[in-house]
C-alpha cells in the first residue's frame, strides 16, 4: 500500500514537471540566425548602400551570426523588392529600401511586379531624409539662388533638365513639380541610384540633381554642387546654409523620405518582431547614429506595425501627386 501511494505521488510529481517544462518561455531571446542578407535596390557607395551596411554591422550577432548586403540595382530598384518577395519567407532575406518604391511605385508602374502590402512585410522604419535640389558647372555661376535657377531654366530645353536616382521615386517628382511651379517643362533623366547622377552633375554633363540629402554631403567640400534648396520645414542641420523650399515660398508635398526594412509574405511573426527588436537596439547606437548623420540621415525606428500604417498611408497620399503631374512609367 505505502509503496502503491509513493509511485502515485511520483507519477504526480512527474506529470506536474512535464507541464511545466511544456509552457513558453517568456522573454526569453531568440538565438541568432546563422545568415541574413539586406538586399538594397540602389548603387553601392550611395546613402542607401551604406545605411545598409551600418545596419548589417548592428544587427550582427543579434540577428543573426553573418549579415552581408546585396545590391542588386536595376529597373529603378524594382529587382530588388523583386528579389526579396520571392525569397523565402524564413527571416533571412530583408529589404532596406527607400519610400519611393513602395509607396509611390504602384502608381507610376502599370504593371509592377509587386504588391507593396500583399507582397511584403514591414519590419520597422530604420531612418528619414530631407531630399536637395543642387547644381553643378553646367549652370553659370551667377546663378546663385532657386530664384536665378528659375529664370535660368527658361532660356532652354537643355538648361531645364535634372537627374536624380529612379524614375518614378521622389526625387523624380520633387523636379517635376519645381518645373510646373517655375512654368518650365523639366526634362527628367533617371539613373541606376543617385551617386552616378552626381558623378554626371560634377562632370558638367548634367545641369542639376534632385536627391536624398545625404547623396550631396560627399561632394559639398569640393565647392562643385550649389545646393539651391532642400525640403522639411525647417533647415537642415546637415546642411544650414541651405534654404528650405517652403521658406523660399514654394509650396511641395511633403517630400521627407523615410527607409524601412521589409521582409517576404508569409515570414512570422516571431520572426519579423526579432529583427525589428535588433534593428531597434542598433539604432539606439551613438555610433551608428553618427555614421547615419554623416549620411545626412536621422535614426528614425518605428515598430512593423506603425510602419505598416505609415506605407498605406503614403499610398493614399501619392495617388494624389501623381494624378497631379500626371506622370506613368514605360518600363
Amino acid at each position: 500500500m505505502k509503496r502503491s501511494l509513493m509511485t502515485r505521488r511520483h507519477a504526480v510529481f512527474s506529470m506536474g514537471a512535464f507541464a511545466v517544462s511544456t509552457l513558453p518561455t517568456v522573454g526569453r531571446a531568440e538565438p541568432p540566425i546563422r545568415l541574413a542578407t539586406i538586399v538594397v535596390g540602389l548603387s553601392a557607395g550611395g546613402a542607401t548602400d551604406v545605411a545598409a551596411r551600418r545596419l548589417a554591422e548592428g544587427i550582427r550577432e543579434s540577428y543573426a551570426k553573418v549579415v552581408v548586403v546585396d545590391n542588386r540595382t536595376g529597373a529603378g530598384a524594382r529587382l530588388a523588392v523583386q528579389h526579396v518577395k520571392a525569397a523565402a519567407p524564413n527571416g533571412s532575406s530583408l529589404l532596406l529600401t527607400p519610400a519611393s518604391m513602395m509607396a509611390i511605385y504602384p502608381h507610376t508602374y502599370k504593371d509592377l511586379a509587386y504588391d507593396p502590402v500583399k507582397d511584403l512585410v514591414p519590419v520597422a522604419r530604420v531612418s528619414t531624409t530631407e531630399l536637395g535640389y543642387g547644381v553643378g558647372s553646367a549652370v553659370p555661376e551667377s546663378v546663385k539662388s532657386m530664384a536665378d535657377y528659375q529664370t535660368w531654366i527658361k532660356t532652354s530645353a537643355a538648361a531645364a533638365t535634372f537627374g536624380h536616382g529612379a524614375t518614378g521615386s521622389g526625387p523624380h517628382f520633387l523636379g517635376e513639380l519645381l518645373g510646373r511651379m517655375s512654368g518650365v517643362h523639366m526634362v527628367q533623366s533617371g539613373y541606376r541610384g543617385s551617386q552616378p547622377a552626381l558623378l554626371d552633375l560634377l562632370g558638367g554633363h548634367i545641369p542639376a540633381v534632385a536627391a536624398p540629402l545625404g547623396e550631396f554631403l560627399p561632394h559639398m567640400k569640393s565647392g562643385k554642387i550649389r545646393m539651391l534648396a532642400v525640403t522639411g520645414n525647417t533647415r537642415s542641420r546637415f546642411l544650414p546654409e541651405a534654404p528650405t523650399f517652403k521658406a523660399l515660398g514654394i509650396a511641395l508635398s511633403d517630400m521627407t523620405e523615410w527607409f524601412g526594412v521589409f521582409a517576404p509574405a508569409g515570414t512570422s511573426d516571431r520572426m519579423v518582431q526579432q529583427a525589428s527588436a535588433a534593428i531597434k537596439t542598433a539604432l539606439n547606437n551613438p555610433e551608428l547614429i553618427n555614421a547615419f548623420g554623416l549620411m545626412g540621415m536621422e535614426t528614425a525606428w518605428s515598430s512593423s506595425t506603425d510602419l505598416g500604417v505609415r506605407l498605406k498611408s503614403d499610398i493614399e497620399r501619392w495617388r494624389g501627386v501623381v494624378k497631379q503631374i500626371g506622370f506613368t512609367a514605360q518600363s
